[in-house]
């Protein structure tokens, strides 16, 4: 064939520069890789291939199922990547025409442990944004969460910083009229939401709240019983009303002052019935179904990623989950 270029290794391997241009570095099509991928971010390798088997007469290996996965995972990572760093918080710029007063946007953030070779359990920090929609009802707004998108990052608070703000920037958070964050405790969580949501309602979630009252009241009566049931009642009586001051002063009369600083911290994130009247979601359901099923992908029985299997995949899970996958495939 003419014009055919072949360079020799001096490993007596031959390089074809063109089989990457011609697309014959593959052993599937196109179009097959591209479903061996997107079930790959389902299920286990060698239940793809034993799906391909069963509904489509398709042979495709296990091992080439990962091959794909791996070669094509490293082509949409390169392509996330690539559209984090044109959006980074440093470079993009009011866009007045994207503006919407009406949007409401629900943020929710949180981790997961992943099982990571030669590392042991690793957290995976998932981030989710939603639509809030609202339905009036005779006593407060139920709150009902649409269109989650998402984004996962195995690594520290950094790293996954510019994954978010990519997300919330493509479903308009910066450019909405309204935006709550609802999340657990956890500092990084809310150092990193003052960094990129300043102006977001914080909202702490509401079953994390309640688990730190009823941690309390163990605490007084490890024993538990009726005067238990009681006392913590009460305590959620008053959480729900946003009468913090109410939990911290009878914490600390009662002696467990060290369970009142979670609250006091918290104060303005706790306003529960505000939130209520206001259609904010107190809780961080959408987030925690969200790792459940990231989960449901990288914590099978026996399952061990390496880290850069683990990165690559989850890129794969969160344009699944997205409904993004046919987009980030051909923008790649």
């Amino acid at each position: 064939m003419s014009g055919l270029t072949i360079i020799a290794t001096t490993a007596g391997k031959a390089i074809f520069p063109l089989d990457k241009t011609w697309r014959l570095e593959s052993s599937v099509s196109d179009s097959l890789s591209r479903e061996v991928v997107r079930l790959a971010g389902w299920m286990a390798y060698e239940q793809v291939s034993q799906t391909l088997d069963r509904l489509g007469h398709v042979s495709v290996p296990a091992a080439t199922v990962w091959t794909e996965a791996k070669r094509q995972g490293e082509r949409l990572q390169a392509q996330d990547a690539g559209e984090q760093a044109r959006v980074g918080v440093e470079r993009v710029q009011w866009q007045d025409g994207r503006y919407d007063g009406k949007a409401r946007k629900a943020i929710s953030l949180d981790g997961g442990m992943v099982a990571v070779r030669g590392e042991g359990w690793k957290e995976l920090k998932v981030g989710v944004v939603s639509e809030m929609e609202t339905a009036a009802s005779t006593e407060q707004q139920t709150v009902h969460l649409q269109q989650a998108h998402y984004t996962a990052v195995l690594g520290d608070s950094g790293q996954f910083k510019p994954a978010l703000w990519a997300l919330a920037w493509r479903q308009g958070v910066p450019f909405a009229g309204d935006s709550a964050v609802t999340a657990d405790g956890a500092l990084w969580i809310w150092h990193l939401v003052a960094d990129l949501f300043p102006g977001s309602t914080q909202i702490v979630d509401w079953y994390h709240s309640v688990q730190h009252l009823a941690e309390a009241v163990q605490t007084r009566f490890p024993a538990g019983g009726s005067e238990a049931d009681v006392w913590l009642e009460m305590l959620k009586t008053w959480l729900s009303r946003g009468e913090l001051k109410s939990i911290i002063r009878t914490l600390d009369e009662a002696g467990l002052a060290d369970h009142s600083p979670y609250f006091r911290r918290h104060q303005r994130r706790m306003q529960y019935q505000e939130f209520r009247e206001q259609g904010y979601p107190i809780g961080s359901g959408a987030i925690e179904s969200g790792i459940k099923q990231y989960k449901q992908r990288f914590c099978g029985p026996g399952m061990q990623w390496s880290r850069p299997g683990a990165q690559r995949m989850a890129v794969i899970r969160s344009a699944i989950l997205s409904n993004d996958f046919d987009r980030l495939w051909d923008a790649a």
